[in-house]
């Protein structure tokens, strides 16, 4: 296992923090820890894959209008919230979003449609990329030894977790069958 992550560890937190995700970097930098990784290129591959992540969305959304309008049609109010909050705190937007769940992949799209200077953009969205990835990096880093020593707890507490959600879900779905069934002997 050790070896897999040491071989494919960097090119999944690559992948992942192209759309710019936590998790991933979170327990790379907790493998850093523990030695199966290096913290340093850890952050490093954060940054530039989310880096080029927001660029590509920034600059499809600006290349290709319609279809940037088209996938944000799912999620007007968030749009909404995020043109909101430009209004509010300008450009600062572009470094906090990266800490938001559910708009940091709509800042790229709502500025990539607007008239937003795009140098501007990149500046700022590296930036913020360098920041977040040296923020969550390594304070996953530090939490390593806190994660490591749990580890083995929550593989138990994650298979308990899983029957009881399974239970509750398989348990929910019956009375929900059994009511369907009398309304329709009603009528």
């Amino acid at each position: 296992m050790e070896q897999f992550i040491q071989d494919w560890g960097y090119v999944a937190l690559f992948l992942y923090s192209f759309g710019g995700g936590f998790l991933a970097l979170a327990i790379a930098g907790a493998f850093s820890y523990a030695g199966d990784l290096n913290i340093f290129i850890t952050i490093i591959v954060a940054a530039i894959s989310n880096i080029i992540g927001s660029q590509f969305l920034f600059f499809m959304a600006r290349n290709n209008k319609n279809y940037a309008e088209d996938m944000m049609n799912k999620h007007k109010r968030k749009v909404a919230l995020v043109q909101l909050l430009f209004k509010k705190y300008g450009s600062f937007i572009i470094i906090i979003q990266k800490y938001i769940y559910g708009i940091k992949t709509l800042v790229p799209l709502v500025m990539g449609i607007s008239d937003y200077s795009s140098v501007k953009f990149t500046i700022l969205n590296s930036i913020a990329s360098v920041l977040w990835a040296i923020i969550i990096g390594y304070l996953s880093y530090i939490a390593g030894e806190l994660l490591l020593s749990y580890a083995d707890d929550f593989k138990y507490i994650g298979l308990i977790t899983v029957v009881i959600v399974l239970t509750i879900l398989i348990f929910s779905f019956r009375p929900k069958k059994k009511r369907r069934r009398a309304n329709k002997s009603e009528v």
